[in-house]
């Protein structure tokens, strides 16, 4: 089973945003929704760029080149031009730090 990565202090992402950070060579982001923690890969399934820049609005991600949006809680995608979920990855919360695997492999 793969290990879990500390990422960030919980502290350190405000409600309805997120922060980047790296998993095994993973690029993903970790948001902070309604007090609880998410993490997607930091990828557009559309045009396979990065949706770091894109704007959080309720409970989705809008890739900040072409639109497309993504459920945060399920990486699923909302909105073309992208039809393809990114993946999401567990969260956990251990003394105050947000930490994320990737179980894709397990």
């Amino acid at each position: 089973m793969s290990e879990w990565i500390n990422i960030v202090n919980e502290s350190e992402i405000e409600e309805g945003h997120y922060v980047s950070g790296d998993l095994d060579d993973v690029e993903i982001l970790v948001f902070k929704i309604k007090g609880d923690f998410f993490a997607l890969e930091d990828i557009c399934t559309h045009d396979h760029i990065c949706l770091k820049g894109g704007i959080v609005e309720d409970e989705e991600i809008e890739c900040p080149h072409h639109g497309a949006k993504f459920n945060i809680k399920t990486g699923e995608a909302t909105c073309v031009p992208a039809y393809s979920a990114t993946a999401k990855f567990p969260v956990q919360v251990v003394d105050g730090m947000v930490q994320v695997r990737d179980d894709r492999w397990d």
